[in-house]
């Protein structure tokens, strides 16, 4: 049986939890400033869960694609047979629960709702962030053989086209405005607006239709991905050498300084480049690609200390189990949430009093999904796509 990346499990689980918290307050009118998406430009902590998602999954790459060398078409067609699949759940979700259980309009036949219904509902969402994420990484990485710094100069590459495209076709001034960037316009044109997830208020005030998991993001969500792949890489890397002549550069500790100082020298990155582009998740700019990059390198620097240096991964286990079934903890939390409102129960009744109790309902929901986690962990079950 392969070796599992503890660390990496334990990130994963952990932004499992963070997600099931800040998805399901008790009310959205009570929530504490920390887990509040910025509301364009910034970041705050909750913007930095779905990137380590990405990030997470980038890693995993870096040792479910060990055995392939180079594009061949069993890899390509694994790759996108995978990224399909994921796609396809997240579209699922969209329109679960399958028929419209609050009609637009009570005069209308079923039939007339059901069209109306289906007319609007979302095409875009996380899983289908992540599936297009891990099409494009998964392919250009065995394309450019699995080489640190050809995908160094890909990431690079997309980070120019991504912003090239921005700066040439969107209205003057406004590349990475919510009323002037080019990016939605993509969308509108293949879906359109009624497909989209929800109108933004622009500076004059006016709304403009956009959607933050939109198509043209894919491409720098695939540079996250790319990221996190690079790191995956050296730490299956180090831990290879090191199991074949061990010295302290490529013990445990010289993976958690290697990882921390690619985190630290992101992070300033980032910094630097948001003097021109912005920090801003909705775009998933190249700067906010560096950014939660940055931040995931050092968070599992961190870990890595913890747990392979100082030996307490026995602490993280709930963690552990949180994310060894990180797609099943999201298909659930999204299911339930949405089932809650199918029956007619809504937090918001119970637990509007103030941010407190709001987070109190969060994270009750969030022992939920760790509850059903924790057996299929202890009854040793993985569930893939």
């Amino acid at each position: 049986m392969k070796q599992r990346f503890v660390t990496l499990d334990v990130l994963r689980g952990l932004t499992v939890a963070f997600m099931c918290i800040v998805n399901n307050p008790g009310t959205w009118g009570k929530i504490y400033p920390p887990l509040r998406h910025a509301d364009w430009a910034g970041c705050t902590p909750t913007d930095l869960v779905f990137p380590f998602f990405v990030f997470c999954m980038g890693c995993a790459m870096a040792f479910s694609l060990a055995k392939y060398d180079s594009i061949t078409r069993e890899s390509a067609w694994k790759i996108t047979r995978r990224g399909i699949a994921i796609i396809l759940v997240g579209l699922l979700i969209n329109l679960y629960p399958f028929y419209p259980y609050s009609p637009h309009d009570e005069t209308w036949t079923f039939g007339q709702n059901y069209l109306y219904w289906l007319q609007h509902k979302r095409v875009f969402g996380v899983l289908q962030r992540i599936g297009l994420s891990y099409i494009i990484a998964g392919l250009i990485i065995l394309w450019l053989k699995k080489k640190p710094v050809r995908i160094g100069i890909a990431i690079a590459a997309l980070f120019v086209v991504y912003t090239g495209v921005l700066v040439l076709f969107s209205e003057k001034g406004g590349a990475f405005e919510v009323g002037g960037t080019f990016a939605p316009k993509i969308d509108a044109f293949l879906f359109g607006e009624n497909h989209m997830y929800r109108q933004y208020t622009a500076a004059d005030g006016s709304k403009v239709w956009f959607d933050p998991e939109g198509l043209w993001g894919a491409l720098t969500g695939a540079c996250t991905a790319l990221v996190g792949f690079l790191s995956g890489t050296l730490v299956r890397n180090v831990r290879a050498e090191y199991a074949i002549a061990p010295t302290e550069k490529n013990s445990p500790i010289g993976v958690v300084a290697r990882l921390f100082v690619a985190g630290v020298v992101s992070l300033a990155a980032a910094m630097v480049m948001s003097i021109w582009i912005p920090i801003c998740k909705p775009l998933w700019t190249p700067s906010y690609v560096l950014y939660a990059g940055g931040w995931a390198m050092v968070v599992m620097a961190f870990l890595s200390y913890l747990i392979d240096v100082k030996g307490c991964e026995r602490f993280f286990t709930p963690a552990k189990a949180m994310g060894m079934n990180a797609l099943t903890a999201f298909v659930l939390s999204g299911v339930i949430a949405k089932t809650c409102g199918w029956i007619g129960w809504h937090p918001s009744k119970y637990f509007t009093a103030n941010e407190f109790t709001s987070l109190c309902y969060a994270i009750l929901f969030m022992l939920l999904i760790f509850s059903i986690q924790w057996i299929l962990y202890k009854k040793k079950i993985v569930i893939k796509l």
